[in-house]
């Protein structure tokens, strides 16, 4: 499996925002769909938004709907995790994970990940 790259990650204020990042060498997942997750210390990672293969449809869990964006570059080589109004609960390892098909399932099924980055990590401190 080839290894997606996050990046992005720090420290920020509730109330920031920050933009994380996923690449990939070329091309090589512009036909599959690609899914941010996160987890926090001791807890279960956790679905946080999902992109198509070609951009056009997209998918936010309920605490993030309104705050964070999901996008694909038009290469198809790489997305990206807007984040504005953070907040402490937001704090956690995220990561990206391409899946073997166009689209990701929106239940939180991993089954069709074929490859995920290392995680970046996010800090927001009250």
């Amino acid at each position: 499996q080839v290894q997606l790259v996050e990046s992005g990650g720090g420290l920020v204020q509730a109330g920031g925002s920050m933009r994380l990042s996923c690449t990939w060498s070329k091309r090589i997942f512009s036909n599959n769909g690609v899914a941010w997750f996160r987890q926090a210390p001791g807890e279960a990672r956790e679905l946080v938004a999902t992109i198509s293969w070609n951009g056009g449809s997209t998918y936010y869990r309920d605490s993030v709907k309104g705050r964070f964006t999901i996008s694909r570059d038009s290469t198809l080589n790489a997305v990206h995790l807007q984040m504005n109004n953070l907040r402490p609960n937001d704090t956690a390892v995220y990561y990206c994970a391409a899946s073997r098909r166009p689209y990701v399932r929106t239940d939180g099924e991993t089954t069709d990940l074929r490859s995920w980055g290392q995680g970046t990590q996010v800090t927001v401190s009250s």
